[in-house]
């Protein structure tokens, strides 16, 4: 059973909407969705999106779900921190604070110049 846009919100919301936000696949998004609220094909709204049949089926039922903020891009989860809560104020803290020069001894000199001397003949 194919899945239509639900139409409680035309392609003029989606237009309008487009006006407003910010994020560029998103918006690649709604004018692909628009498309086939204008009466196109899928097919043509594929084109406009730059990708296959699949991906407009799986963009229009994010919008139907959650309307256009379901056509953007969530963050991705990445690997768990390795530091809890705690640890990463405690480190925040060390880095505001910077060094102690009784514990930590006097900052190095630059051991990196900008020009280094040419060596003498």
């Amino acid at each position: 059973m194919p899945t239509g846009p639900r139409h409680d919100e035309g392609s003029h919301g989606a237009d309008a909407f487009l006006t407003l936000q910010k994020d560029a696949a998103q918006g690649r998004r709604l004018l692909a969705l628009a498309e086939v609220y204008d009466g196109g094909t899928r097919t043509d709204a594929a084109r406009i999106g730059g990708v296959g049949l699949q991906t407009i089926r799986d963009w229009v039922l994010a919008f139907n779900q959650d309307g256009p903020e379901g056509l953007i891009d969530g963050k991705a989860p990445g690997h768990p921190s390795k530091l809890n809560v705690d640890q990463r104020g405690a480190l925040a803290r060390m880095v505001e604070n910077g060094p102690i020069p009784a514990i930590h001894g006097p900052a190095p000199a630059c051991s990196h110049p900008r020009r280094m001397p040419h060596p003498r003949k």
